[in-house]
């Protein structure tokens, strides 16, 4: 069942919102990128909780109106309304007041959502009010979502996602340092205004699949994904909306296979589960490659320690260290160093007067910052340097001195 899930083969429905909710966590992962790296995620929950009243507000004008209150585009208007007014709410408490940003967007965010939460109230107890489904958006459903709804949320994702990608550079710049950006005559304020905007439009696309109260979390956690697995900015944006991606496709066709559970938060959990998988095992940044590198680093320190003992006729105490000579064959089972293991310590004790020397050098000290102690310097010297090196060493007044 959810191999045929996976694979668009349960029928013309659940493919579309299958492929819309791709869309969706595509447009989102990369959009979620620039306001992660602004380090404003929490913007993004306040929008997301403001559009409550205006999604309410507009049911109830459309059923005044006498329609049926529950045309997604309606509805998608009223939602974006509100959320540009709770924007900017927050903006102004930030800037007009003493407050600061966190305390703004959780001043807002608390008031909208109780308000409409008040509003949804409100509406049950109207005639058309039990049958609107409008407590669906607080954490999304794709149940009897139609073909018009489908294609509103492909196009509306594919629109932010292209807006995206064609004012990453200038949106790239403010998040990683505004003052620079502003050097460069970028609009620093215009370009935060950008942001803010691609991000209350994925957010009021993104209701009637993953719904207002989790789409910060799809917005939010594929960026950070992404941060494990690469260090270039425009990398991250890309994973970013990769991650995003399969995180839709993926929850959507799980969703598909159990129509009982909610889409929202199932693709919530599947971006969660992408976020766990490289925590663990990002090659970079991971916590098992992290883990590993500092097993290597001791191991490394072991062993320069134990040949400089050797070197200077100590013995090795440490058994790890021991443990390793005799591994590589440079020391016996009695303690006792092998040719091998005296000519290497030889190597490593000529190593350490190499850098000993480079320090003391008036030419040469600028590069006596590379020693941490386990570079050799053949790594960082040139063949000549290291001659001029052991000339010095080998000079009497050197030594002398």
């Amino acid at each position: 069942m959810l191999t045929d899930a996976l694979l668009l083969n349960l029928g013309y429905n659940a493919t579309l919102v299958t492929l819309g909710a791709a869309a969706l966590g595509l447009a989102a992962g990369a959009t979620g990128t620039f306001l992660f790296l602004r380090k404003r995620a929490l913007v993004s929950d306040a929008i997301s909780h403001a559009t409550l009243p205006g999604l309410v507000l507009a049911f109830i004008l459309m059923v005044s109106l006498g329609g049926d209150g529950r045309a997604l585009a309606g509805l998608m208007l009223g939602a974006a309304g509100s959320a540009m007014v709770g924007l900017l709410a927050v903006s102004w408490l930030t800037h007009a007041t003493r407050l600061a940003e966190d305390a703004a967007i959780g001043a807002v965010l608390s008031v909208f959502f109780g308000l409409g939460i008040v509003l949804l109230t409100v509406v049950q107890t109207m005639s058309a009010g039990r049958q609107a489904g409008l407590e669906s958006f607080l954490l999304g459903s794709t149940a009897g979502m139609l073909f018009a709804d489908a294609m509103l949320i492909t196009l509306g994702g594919v629109a932010v996602l292209a807006s995206a990608l064609a004012l990453r550079r200038p949106m790239l710049m403010v998040a990683f340092d505004p003052g620079y950006a502003e050097t460069q005559g970028i609009a620093v304020a215009r370009i935060d205004l950008a942001i803010m905007a691609l991000v209350m439009a994925i957010t009021v696309v993104g209701l009637k699949i993953v719904g207002l109260i989790l789409i910060v979390a799809l917005l939010i956690i594929p960026a950070v994904t992404a941060r494990f697995w690469t260090d270039k900015a425009d990398r991250v944006v890309l994973l970013a909306g990769a991650f995003g991606g399969l995180s839709g496709y993926v929850g959507a066709a799980v969703s598909a296979t159990a129509p009982n559970l909610p889409t929202g938060p199932i693709i919530v959990l599947v971006s969660f589960a992408l976020f766990a998988l490289s925590l663990f095992c990002a090659p970079g940044r991971g916590v098992l490659a992290s883990g590993l590198r500092h097993l290597a680093l001791q191991r490394r320190v072991h062993l320069r320690q134990g040949l400089l003992s050797m070197a200077m006729g100590q013995p090795v105490y440490e058994r790890l260290t021991r443990q390793m000579l005799r591994r590589r064959g440079w020391m016996r089972a009695d303690g006792v160093a092998t040719d091998a293991g005296r000519a290497e310590a030889a190597a490593t004790l000529r190593d350490e007067a190499r850098w000993q020397a480079l320090r003391a050098s008036t030419e040469l000290s600028d590069l006596a910052v590379r020693d941490d102690g386990l570079t050799a310097v053949a790594e960082v010297l040139t063949a000549d340097q290291i001659a001029q090196l052991d000339a010095r060493l080998r000079s009497p007044r050197e030594v002398g001195a």
